[in-house]
């Protein structure tokens, strides 16, 4: 034993090849503070002892290396610039002093190699990989970029436009296609790793493979001459500028960095790239992009522990009634392997929710994503019917019948007689109270809300929402039926509009009395995509959701919560559902919808929208992008921080996850707890209280005003 730590050891073998284990005493190898310390005391201990020619570094786990501990960072990216830059630099000089061992090195790639993972690999002479292997730089995902030189290695080994396709995207690649651009040197089945790296370094001991060669290209700058330079990271800036924008720094600093680096050596390249990696630790993007991850890690531990404790396991759901939403959740369940019956009331509805899973099934084949045997096992998996009885051996039925408490009273109902005594029942309802709806029910303890996004193929969230008579046992199988869907659970208590809802009904009155005011829907628009970052502005969304689903909710939440929902006389959105104009379902709300020659979508404002609500509202103003974002956010925010006060969501965490995967919330900004907290608790106030006088969804409550003035955060 050359070398035993906590998360890695040494060991010698009597042909002189060392190797390095990384084998964590948790669950996955990563690099934290403790391992980076080891890694540096194997180096040197490897440095130091005679009877070396050779190491190879592989993991004693499934996976290689799953990259750095993002747990520290929070901490960490709190310190300033200049002990950040510290540290950074400090853990690339122990990569460099691997990077720089006497002797040739491989790394033996399996499972995971990803971020520092993957620059560990890099800083070997050679690597080799099995067929598990998926290998990438993912920092992009958190708003960083590499930090221990990957920006430097990447570029010199696979060129610098793969390397930069590869930082800027985050995406994962396997061994083959790692293979295809020389990130790795072979594949191999898993049982052959070791050998494989094992006979690949004896090669280059024996002078067959000239390390030194490779090492070197790695240490010295990018061998592109001006034009290609030019060419390079022009088209590089292009396509990041294309897919990033403005609002996610790190992709951009990333070509810069490597432009800037492809004339100088190893330490210069590093330098540059240390110092961009501390300017974006110190981003709000960065900020929220962590914070997501570490709330998204929370959110999916909570659901895999709810599953866990579940007593019931859902083998065949039922979904009750076959339009749009019910097609795309009986999709979603048979995609996914689970058996599902479809009940609706006529031929006609069956087979319209028929269509919306082959719908989706045939743009998965165009796209390559589905193969017919996949199409054919899908289709197969759902049995549509018109019979009650053709449901009573179901562990789970969804109900998703028309957002009416009556109608929907009465399925559930009607469901109860014909199910088994431990089946459990839910509705998709995106509004109506769970407890009012469980009042048609004997056993209200099996009851629960299960409300869909839609479109529900693309949508990740499901809110599972909980009565005042839902039993655990049933949270909890709902919540393993939804992880076995590929859906995020989120668990919510009762109210109207639940969480998701509740909060975007302020955000639509806000965007409805800033038109009465006098704003332009389209600029409007306009400001909340390319500024905020919404991926649709309030207009367009409405257009998206429906003008008559969009009004009927708003009066569900204005009996519900009548102190501050009340409908505005005169609502844009009342305006239009009242003269037909409904949004894309019937091509014309907000905006006219058509399509152009290549049958894709075409928007354009609507001069009869303009005419409809030029009557009630004042005249035409602009207002500033600051002031637009203000009307429309402090209503969401006020909100969002009722439901957490209140109890309806359990953490700051869950809630910006629940916005980020129920309604597209702009990543960059974290959430909109995330987006508060970087305002600042203080300064969230003040503004709040700059609007109040617009009346009560602008008015803050003595909880925030108090987390203001004693210096609490939402996160601690």
């Amino acid at each position: 034993m050359i070398y035993e730590g906590k998360n890695l050891t040494v060991t010698l073998s009597d042909d002189g090849i060392a190797e390095l284990i990384f084998d964590a005493n948790g669950s996955v190898n990563k690099f934290d503070r403790e391992t980076i310390t080891e890694l540096d005391e194997a180096t040197t201990a490897l440095s130091s002892h005679d009877g070396v020619s050779a190491v190879v570094v592989r993991s004693g786990k499934s996976a290689f290396i799953v990259g750095a501990d993002i747990t520290e960072f929070t901490a960490m990216f709190e310190q300033s610039e200049e002990d950040i830059l510290h540290w950074v630099g400090k853990t690339s000089e122990v990569f460099n002093r691997f990077e720089d061992l006497p002797f040739p090195t491989i790394a033996a790639v399996n499972g995971f190699a990803l971020g520092g993972g993957c620059e560990m690999a890099l800083a070997c002479d050679f690597r080799v990989a099995d067929t598990t292997a998926s290998i990438g730089l993912p920092e992009v995902k958190l708003g960083l970029m590499p930090g221990f030189g990957g920006t430097v290695r990447l570029p010199r080994l696979i060129g610098s436009d793969n390397a930069l396709e590869w930082m800027s995207t985050g995406k994962n690649h396997k061994g083959e296609q790692a293979l295809s651009v020389g990130a790795v040197d072979a594949v191999v089945s898993p049982e052959k790793l070791g050998d494989a790296a094992k006979s690949m370094v004896k090669d280059a001991i024996a002078g067959k493979l000239n390390w030194e060669s490779r090492r070197a290209s790695k240490k010295a700058p990018l061998k592109l001459n001006k034009n290609e330079a030019t060419m390079s990271f022009s088209t590089a800036q292009a396509f990041v500028a294309a897919k990033a924008g403005k609002h996610y720094p790190a992709p951009h600093m990333m070509v810069e960095t490597v432009k800037n680096a492809s004339r100088l050596d190893r330490d210069g390249a590093l330098k540059l790239e240390n110092e961009g990696f501390v300017k974006l630790a110190k981003t709000d993007a960065a900020k929220a992009q962590i914070g997501i991850f570490l709330a998204d890690q929370l959110v999916k531990s909570k659901g895999k522990k709810l599953a866990k404790a579940a007593t019931k396991t859902a083998t065949l759901n039922a979904v009750l009634g076959a339009g749009i939403m019910g097609g795309g959740i009986a999709y979603q369940s048979a995609s996914k392997g689970l058996s599902v019956v479809m009940k609706d009331i006529n031929e006609d509805a069956l087979e319209l929710g028929l269509n919306e899973a082959a719908k989706i099934l045939n743009k998965g084949m165009q796209r390559g994503k589905v193969d017919g045997k996949k199409m054919a096992a899908t289709l197969n998996a759902i049995t549509p019917t018109l019979e009650y009885s053709t449901m009573k051996d179901c562990d789970v039925v969804i109900e998703a019948v028309v957002e009416n408490p009556k109608v929907k009273g009465i399925v559930i109902k009607e469901t109860e007689e014909v199910v088994s005594d431990d089946a459990i029942i839910c509705s998709n309802t995106s509004t109506i109270s769970i407890n009012q709806l469980a009042k048609n029910l004997h056993k209200p303890e099996r009851f629960c809300g299960m409300h869909f996004f839609n479109p529900v193929h693309r949508m990740p969230l499901v809110e599972i929402i909980r009565g005042e008579n839902t039993s655990e046992d049933t949270i909890n199988a709902v919540v393993a039926t939804a992880l076995t869907m590929g859906k995020t659970p989120i668990v919510v208590n009762d109210c109207p509009g639940f969480l998701v809802n509740r909060v975007l009904f302020p955000y639509f009155a806000g965007f409805s009395q800033l038109v009465l005011d006098g704003a332009d829907f389209v600029s409007v628009d306009k400001v909340m995509e390319k500024d905020f970052g919404w991926p649709m502005g309030p207009a367009y969304l409405l257009d998206v959701v429906g003008m008559d689903t969009a009004d009927h909710a708003a009066s569900v939440m204005a009996e519900g919560i009548p102190e501050r929902m009340q409908k505005l006389p005169n609502d844009p959105v009342t305006l239009l559902y009242e003269a037909s104009r409904l949004g894309q379902k019937n091509g014309k709300g907000f905006y006219n919808f058509g399509t152009d020659k290549r049958g894709r979508l075409t928007k354009e404002a609507a001069e009869d929208a303009y005419a409809l609500i030029a009557p009630h509202s004042a005249e035409s103003q602009t207002f500033s992008k600051e002031e637009v974002i203000a009307r429309l956010m402090i209503p969401m925010a006020n909100e969002a921080i009722r439901c957490l006060e209140e109890g309806i969501v359990a953490s700051a965490a869950e809630a910006d996850m629940a916005l980020l995967y129920g309604l597209g919330f702009p990543p960059f900004r974290g959430g909109i707890f995330r987006y508060i907290e970087t305002m600042g608790l203080t300064a969230f106030v003040e503004l709040a209280d700059k609007y109040a006088h617009l009346g009560p969804i602008y008015q803050i409550s003595d909880g925030v005003r108090q987390m203001a003035a004693e210096g609490k955060s939402y996160f601690a």
